[in-house]
C-alpha cells in the first residue's frame, strides 16, 4: 500500500471553540491510483488532504507514504517530504504574477534532483505557445494548466488536488480532468482529488466519502469511464 492512514484524528481550538474535525480515519491507496474524496463543506476532507500533505499536524494516528511515517516529522523533515514527494494543485492558482508561465514552473523545477523534461511537460499541457506569457495574459484554464505543470515538474509521486476544477467552467473542467487522467497514465502519479463535483468520482479508481469527520463509505470503482465522457461537470 503506497498511502496508509490509520486512526487519523485532528481538532482545532480549545474550550468553547474546540472542534474535532477528523475522528479516527483509516484508509489506504495503492501506488498509481486516482482517488476522489467527497463530502459536504466542513466534513473534514480538506483537513484530511492537508494532513497527508504535511500542512497540518495530527492529534493522533499514523500516516505512512511509501512506507515512511510522516505524522511525527519535524518541520525541516516535513519540508523535505513535501519537496521530494508531493505536488499540490489548488482551486486558486497561486501563480507569481510577475513571472512568465515557464518561470513559474521553473520555481519548482529547481527544487527537484530529477525533474521532468520542461519542453515535454509544456507540450503535454498545451502550454508551448503560452510559455512566455504572464498569468494576467492567460485564461482561467490556462492558469490552472500552468499550476498543474508547476506541481508536476518536480516529478512527484503523490499529487494532492483540492478542488482543482472549482473555479472553472464545465468545458475547461473537462479539459483539466482529461489532463490529470493523461498524467496519471503517463507518469504513474498517485492522485488524491478533493471535490464537490459528483461526476469526477466516475473517472477514478477509488472513492472516499467523508461525513462529519469519518469515512461514511469507500469503494473501488469497477466501472470507470474516461474523463472525456464525464457529464454534468
Amino acid at each position: 500500500m503506497y498511502l496508509e492512514v490509520k486512526a487519523m484524528k485532528k481538532s482545532y481550538g480549545e474550550n468553547e471553540s474546540y472542534i474535532e474535525v477528523l475522528k479516527g480515519i483509516t484508509t489506504g491507496l495503492e501506488h498509481g491510483k486516482m482517488c476522489v474524496i467527497q463530502g459536504a463543506s466542513g466534513s473534514g476532507k480538506s483537513t484530511f488532504l492537508n494532513c497527508i500533505g504535511g500542512l497540518d499536524s495530527l492529534d493522533s494516528g499514523s500516516i505512512k507514504v511509501d512506507g515512511k511515517e510522516i505524522a511525527r516529522l519535524k518541520q525541516e523533515e516535513l519540508s523535505d517530504y513535501r519537496r521530494d514527494n508531493l505536488g499540490f494543485i489548488f482551486q486558486f492558482y497561486n501563480l507569481v504574477p510577475n513571472l512568465t508561465v515557464k518561470e513559474n514552473i521553473q520555481v519548482c523545477e529547481y527544487l527537484s534532483e530529477h525533474p521532468l523534461n520542461m519542453d515535454e511537460l509544456l507540450e503535454t499541457l498545451g502550454l508551448i505557445e503560452h510559455q512566455n506569457k504572464f498569468p494576467s495574459q492567460l485564461s482561467g484554464g490556462q492558469q490552472q494548466r500552468c499550476a498543474i505543470a508547476r506541481a508536476l515538474i518536480k516529478n512527484p509521486k503523490l499529487l494532492l488536488c483540492d478542488e482543482p476544477t472549482g473555479a472553472l467552467d464545465s468545458k475547461t473542467s473537462k479539459d483539466i480532468l482529461i489532463l490529470l487522467e493523461e498524467i496519471n497514465c503517463k507518469y504513474g502519479t498517485t492522485m488524491l482529488i478533493v471535490t464537490h463535483n459528483n461526476s469526477i468520482k466516475n473517472m477514478v479508481h477509488k472513492v472516499i466519502i467523508i461525513k462529519d469527520g469519518q469515512i461514511s463509505r469507500e469503494y473501488e470503482n469497477e466501472t470507470r469511464i474516461p474523463a472525456a465522457e464525464l457529464e454534468d461537470l
